[in-house]
């Protein structure tokens, strides 16, 4: 995807969250970072080289910050180098990086970030609110600026002194700092080759050559001390290629590697399996502005025909959980009260007909192999669609084809998210009839306005009542067919100790992360 599409990973240092009606001011030290692995052999130490194999291809590097970064290991090397203003955290669903406070204005329009203490570049030199003025304005102003920064136009992000920034929405929005935690990353200004220029991050760049690259700990980092000496990035192509990689000791951490690369290795006990429940989204978006799945009743019928047990048991290997066509479930306001959708053939039959849909013609289904489980969720669900009597031809493109032209554009495709913690966080990108990244081109305004009611207040349960009306209509007659929610699974060597446990963006951040001897 990007965001831009692909990964959108996630996490960082803070902790102690201050709310004030419900609405986040503030959070410093460690509720950013969560672990899992192997129980710690004694205290963490520094020292070591972390060898990580990260999935990309050749043909979508990227160098660029605020670019589409469609490679993991992309997102993965720009993550560890430069710092988004927020990142989720472990106690809520945002917490402290870059910005080290923030506080609203009374109609919840205005926010004021304030630089965390300390900041600098990799060069030394300071980080200064016309930096990260600069850096958003440079977000902002790029095809995907508008989903990034949802309701903040470019001249309304501005200087508050020489340490703070004002971001003012056109719209009352008490999630905007949780809208702001991906790719906000900080830049100095009028950096004109943006490829290799300093950030902010934790670790600082060695070396880059055809999607690997080497990272060294920064030990001037604001936000504590980084354990590992280094971190190399290996791209690998495939998981299966990434997998075996592992096995044979060539590196020693696998991300996301996926389901079916676990089962290989639960019989290898020198290996970790790293788990991360409710971890990412894999739908099925059917076009709802026209064509073949316009129709309501149509889309009720394909969501009523598939099997989810089947799809998670199959697909995921059983490393997933079945889920009810809502993206975000893993949001504490996530409406678990929602009948579960189960396989219902006959009803499904009988929409069908009635809609009147044509079940001579084949229809095809788009998919890309960038992620593991993604292709053969198409093919199944395509099977599973015969019972009830709809043909469907699965057409596998390349990463490029299939988001350059497919995407968004499609009648039916498969998709992926992995920024599964915020109910918000998908209606404003890929649900509200002006989000740039409307993936089923869905334009519904009493989901709009279901949106704007929620975001615009600051009392937490107020907002959690309007959110079910908002989850009620996505449920009824959205674009998006979940049928399961996939495990986020890493591979990691035995020395491998305290990897970040959130799912999405959290698993990329890696200052925590140590070797044992």
């Amino acid at each position: 995807m990007n965001l831009t599409r692909r990964q959108l990973l996630r996490i960082g240092a803070g902790v102690g969250v201050a709310t004030a009606g419900g609405v986040l001011l503030t959070a410093c030290g460690d509720d950013a970072q969560g672990t899992a692995g192997q129980a710690s052999s004694g205290a963490p130490r520094k020292g070591g080289v972390l060898r990580v194999g990260a999935l990309g291809k050749a043909s979508a590097i990227t160098r660029d910050p605020h670019g589409v970064q469609n490679n993991e290991s992309d997102f993965l090397i720009l993550s560890l180098v430069y710092d988004a203003l927020t990142v989720p955290g472990v106690t809520s669903n945002v917490a402290p990086r870059l910005a080290a406070t923030w506080e609203p204005s009374a109609d919840v329009k205005r926010w004021r970030f304030t630089i965390a203490e300390g900041a600098t570049f990799h060069d030394g030199t300071p980080v200064t609110a016309d930096d990260v003025v600069w850096s958003l304005q440079r977000l902002r102003n790029t095809p995907a600026g508008k989903t990034r920064l949802p309701g903040v136009e470019a001249d309304a992000i501005q200087a508050d002194g020489t340490n703070a920034v004002t971001l003012t929405s056109t719209y009352a929005n008490s999630e905007l700092p949780l809208l702001a935690r991906l790719t906000t990353f900080t830049l100095k200004k009028d950096t004109a080759d943006v490829a290799g220029s300093p950030g902010t991050g934790p670790f600082k760049l060695e070396s880059f050559q055809d999607g690997n690259a080497r990272l060294v700990r920064n030990d001037a980092w604001y936000g504590g001390d980084v354990l590992l000496d280094a971190v190399e990035v290996r791209m690998f192509e495939s998981p299966q290629a990434m997998a075996n990689a592992l096995l044979a000791g060539q590196i020693d951490l696998a991300s996301n590697v996926g389901a079916v690369a676990a089962r290989v290795a639960e019989s290898r006990s020198d290996v970790q399996i790293v788990k991360r429940p409710n971890d990412m989204a894999m739908p099925i978006v059917m076009r709802v502005a026209d064509g073949p799945f316009a129709d309501v009743r149509v889309r009720e019928a394909l969501r009523l025909a598939v099997d989810r047990e089947a799809m998670v048991k199959q697909v995921l290997s059983g490393y997933g959980t079945v889920a009810n066509d809502v993206l975000g479930t893993a949001d504490p306001a996530y409406d678990k009260a929602l009948p579960q959708r189960t396989r219902d053939l006959e009803r499904a039959k009988r929409l069908l007909t009635e809609a009147g849909f044509d079940r001579a013609k084949t229809y095809q289904l788009y998919t890309t192999e960038d992620i593991p489980g993604l292709a053969e969720s198409a093919t199944l669900f395509a099977t599973q669609m015969r019972d009830v009597d709809v043909k469907i031809e699965v057409v596998k493109q390349e990463s490029s084809a299939f988001w350059d032209g497919t995407w968004l554009k499609s009648p039916l495709y498969t998709t992926y998210w992995g920024t599964n913690d915020s109910l918000v966080f998908f209606a404003s990108k890929t649900m509200a009839s002006d989000a740039a990244q409307n993936e089923a081109a869905w334009k519904d305004p009493a989901f709009d306005a279901a949106y704007q009611s929620a975001v615009a207040t600051a009392d937490q349960t107020v907002r959690t009542g309007r959110l079910k009306e908002l989850q009620k209509i996505e449920y009824e007659r959205s674009g998006y067919l979940l049928w399961g929610m996939a495990d986020g699974v890493d591979l990691a060597a035995a020395k491998v100790r305290d990897l970040p446990k959130l799912g999405g963006y959290g698993r990329v951040q890696l200052e925590r992360t140590w070797l044992s001897a």
